[in-house]
């Protein structure tokens, strides 16, 4: 017969593994959906259990852990993720039980161009997710709900959230085939017969590419001003000019020759996308698991070449 497991009261290990995490019995309670008198009794419980030393120093405002309480974290911690991940996988196999919901806030052209064409494949490796997305411009300080996942441009530090880069993006030239066939562009100069396509928040665009290219004095035969990217790229693919493309926005109408890039060795920098999490969150599941595809997704738009054939 296999022997017994001698198991301490695991919802008192639960409330010892959130109250350690967050270093926080309120954020332990509000995590779990019980009251902060209740956090404390199940760790006082857990350490009654287990004898001493006790777990937590508590002051004031906040607890921290003791030698024994660090200790016991790193061995519950992992353990709890892997239940997680186990109940996860089980849901995903059998079709037993509801999706987890995660949810996610995205810029909206970001959400548009990148993230939307690539959800079915997320939803197909994980069924037991369920995204649900709302797009905003919105600073993560400012956003009037919690969210699991935040993508915001970056590098940015917002109090109480964890940021992981995914996705790096410059910006250049980008026409469409039909426009370059009716009038080439060979060299940097053959912009001046060009309609330029602008972006009225970022109207530097042009003059700085212009500089980096060593050709500043060049002027379009026309101008085409929207009050956002997502126009101008698609003022692009319709053949009305030649728009400034942030290259993780049009990488796969690049990679499919929606687009061309006739100068694809001169660009500028621009700020990289990242996903920001709630502190300690990103080791948990849904979470992890979105935060991880987002890098694997980012990894593989990068390895696509930016070319002007």
């Amino acid at each position: 017969m296999a022997q017994r497991r001698t198991l301490p009261p695991l919802n008192a290990v639960r409330a010892f593994e959130a109250a350690a995490r967050l270093e926080s019995f309120k954020q332990a309670a509000v995590e779990l959906g019980v009251t902060q008198g209740a956090i404390s009794q199940h760790v006082r419980l857990l350490e009654d259990w287990l004898g001493d030393p006790v777990l937590f120093r508590r002051a004031t405002r906040r607890v921290a852990l003791t030698p024994a309480g660090k200790a016991l974290l790193d061995e519950i911690g992992p353990a709890l993720d892997r239940i997680a991940e186990a109940v996860q996988r089980h849901r995903a196999t059998h079709g037993d039980g509801p999706a987890a919901v995660l949810r996610v806030n995205a810029l909206a052209t970001f959400s548009m161009r990148w993230l939307l064409p690539r959800l079915k494949r997320f939803r197909d490796d994980h069924p037991d997710i369920e995204v649900r997305l709302t797009t905003s411009n919105e600073p993560i300080d400012e956003l009037p709900e919690s969210y699991d996942v935040v993508i915001r441009g970056g590098p940015d530090v917002f109090h109480g959230f964890t940021s992981r880069l995914f996705l790096s993006e410059r910006r250049l030239p980008v026409c469409s085939p039909a426009l370059i066939a009716r009038l080439p562009l060979d060299d940097v100069a053959d912009l001046a017969a060009h309609t330029w396509l602008n972006v009225s928040s970022m109207p530097r665009l042009w003059h700085d590419w212009l500089a980096r290219a060593g050709q500043p004095r060049i002027t379009p035969s026309e101008t085409l001003t929207f009050d956002h990217f997502f126009l101008s790229i698609q003022a692009a693919l319709d053949g009305l000019g030649v728009a400034m493309g942030p290259t993780a926005l049009i990488g796969d109408d690049l990679a499919s020759g929606r687009l061309i890039a006739p100068f694809p060795n001169v660009s500028l920098p621009a700020r990289s996308y990242f996903a920001y999490v709630p502190d300690g969150s990103q080791h948990a599941s849904p979470t992890a698991v979105f935060y991880d595809w987002l890098v694997r997704e980012g990894q593989q738009a990068a390895r696509r070449p930016t070319s002007a054939s």
